[in-house]
């Protein structure tokens, strides 16, 4: 430890200012540990219970056992040396540590203690980390500006910001899809995709182009080139993929609005590890054009935001019957109104994890005790493994028709996880996709039957999002078990929006889960009004930014 202290405690041996000897000497482990990322001596330094508390610029961590997950999740810092310690003493044996550190590849910090002896031992009992600034996140953004395209001075979208999935054409930009090796194949787009210029035309900034798991082909939201970006709500937690980038930029404010895609709950999922609305819309409801395909049968473009009027505002422009703020759909039926009967599907509550159940049958009683004019009942979809593997087997197909060329062409470009993905589609036979494809259709009929008089209620993933550490087999399942979840609503080809209404137990702390909600294909926007009117009967102060 470099640096000196200072304070008005009496000198009683100690070193400069008065800091015990034995505070500085706990001070001086507790930075070694966090530049040698030594686990043990990391945990052993803060205090145990659930009262001890961490927070950075992610957020707010409460009690050892979050703060402990949090830093497996972590990894250890850049080199850095504390050039400066402020001392405070503040009651017997409790003391307040400022000091400043500064990072060998430059830049500075703050890092903000609260001391105290317990047991003889000196104890972090709270701790909030300012870190350097950066110019910005390269693990949510490729390229960003202020803005990077300027959106028309007047319309219904004025004002907002809008980050978009590096899968859309944007003129000028090559698509990088998530992967160094395709974007420096790419050449630079001509034209701009219809659904980034609907946005500018209404009058929203571009603020960038966001990162994306690679080609699409994931939930998770980690990416082995570019880092994974940040949980806003949940520090030390994966986002959700794969729209990761612009998930996590609304999340931390950085954007109102990310422009993103679904194919399986690529919007969903990350809305609902990060606490966001996220729209899928209606297959085929919004141009796909210059946009680079995962899965064409299921791909569909969606939003997400931090609010549901801003969910609405971009609902209303972007999916008018002209273009414009009409209140019709694109299919030119009235679009204001959706059945107020809501189904649970039995499948899909049941592959919940019993945090989430009981969460949601809290929910439920909530809903209940409303008195408002709804009903809400019990419906079966079948089972989910009927949905899932028939879907995996179309989707890998499609995925390999379009990107198999180039993968053979660059061996070892992409990330091991997504690589297996990608051997496994290409090991689909045309008869199998064949026999997929069947098995699918009476699956989506049977869905679009359901929801033709009613809407679909359900939680939107099993549960919280998973520490960054996950992995392997684990990761693995879970993944599975989401898809299990997510996949029914685009085998359909229906319109889905996850609402952040659930809060559930985590090893990280309190984690958002989503409550989804699915109705008949062309409702897209009456379906953001009506998860409105139950967000605003359950939690109306986070309705409106």
């Amino acid at each position: 430890m470099t640096g000196r202290a200072h304070g008005d405690a009496p000198n009683d041996g100690a070193p400069a200012g008065g800091m015990p000897a034995d505070l500085a000497a706990a001070f001086a482990d507790y930075e070694r540990a966090i530049v040698e990322n030594d686990l043990a001596a990391l945990d052993a330094a803060f205090a145990p219970g659930p009262g001890t508390m961490r927070a950075d610029a992610g957020g707010l961590l409460v009690g050892h056992d979050a703060i402990s997950a949090f830093r497996g999740a972590r990894g250890g810092v850049a080199a850095r040396e504390i050039e400066r310690i402020e001392y405070r003493p503040l009651a017997p044996d409790v003391a307040l540590l400022i000091s400043v550190s500064r990072y060998a590849a430059g830049g500075t910090g703050l890092q903000t203690q609260l001391w105290q002896r317990i047991d003889g031992r000196w104890l972090i009992t709270a701790a909030h980390v300012t870190p350097r600034p950066q110019a910005f996140d390269r693990s949510i953004w490729r390229t960003v500006g202020d803005p990077l395209y300027q959106g028309a001075w007047e319309g219904p979208l004025a004002g907002l910001t809008v980050a978009v999935k590096d899968l859309f054409a944007i003129r000028g930009y090559r698509i990088g899809a998530g992967n160094p090796t395709f974007l420096a194949s790419a050449r630079a787009e001509t034209t701009t995709a219809p659904a980034v210029g609907d946005l500018l035309r209404g009058g929203a900034s571009l603020r960038g182009i966001a990162r994306t798991d690679e080609f699409a082909y994931s939930v998770a939201g980690d990416n082995t080139h570019y880092g994974t970006p940040p949980n806003g709500a949940l520090p030390g937690a994966l986002p959700g993929g794969s729209s990761s980038g612009p998930a996590s930029a609304v999340a931390a404010g950085h954007a109102d609005v990310a422009l993103a895609t679904d194919t399986a709950g690529s919007v969903r999922v990350p809305a609902s590890y990060q606490g966001l609305w996220g729209l899928r819309t209606t297959h085929d409801l919004v141009p796909r054009q210059g946009m680079l395909p995962l899965a064409q049968s299921f791909d569909t473009v969606g939003w997400l935001t931090r609010d549901g009027s801003t969910l609405e505002r971009v609902a209303e422009w972007c999916l008018g019957y002209t273009g414009s703020e009409s209140t019709e759909s694109v299919h030119g039926e009235p679009d204001d109104e959706l059945p107020t009967r809501l189904l649970v599907p039995d499948e899909i509550l049941a592959a919940a994890e019993p945090a989430t159940r009981r969460a949601f049958a809290e929910l439920l009683d909530r809903v209940t005790a409303t008195g408002a004019a709804v009903s809400v009942g019990r419906v079966s979809i079948g089972d989910l493994d009927a949905y899932l593997d028939p879907f995996r087997t179309v989707q890998g197909a499609e995925a390999w028709r379009n990107n198999g060329d180039w993968l053979v062409q660059h061996p070892g470009a992409v990330g091991a996880a997504v690589a297996d993905r990608f051997r496994t589609a290409a090991a689909v036979t045309p008869d199998d996709e064949k026999r997929a494809r069947a098995a699918l259709a009476p699956l989506a009929d049977r869905l679009r039957a359901v929801v033709d008089d009613a809407v679909l209620l359900l939680p939107t993933v099993p549960g919280a999002a998973p520490a960054r550490t996950a992995g392997g087999e684990a990761l693995d399942l879970l993944r599975r078990d989401t898809l299990r979840m997510t996949t029914p609503a685009a085998v359909a080809g229906l319109p889905a929006i996850s609402v952040p209404l659930l809060t559930v137990p985590s090893p990280l702390g309190p984690a958002p889960v989503g409550v989804c909600l699915v109705s008949r294909a062309g409702t897209d926007l009456a379906l953001v009004r009506l998860a409105r009117r139950l967000f605003s009967l359950l939690d109306p102060r986070m309705d409106t930014p």
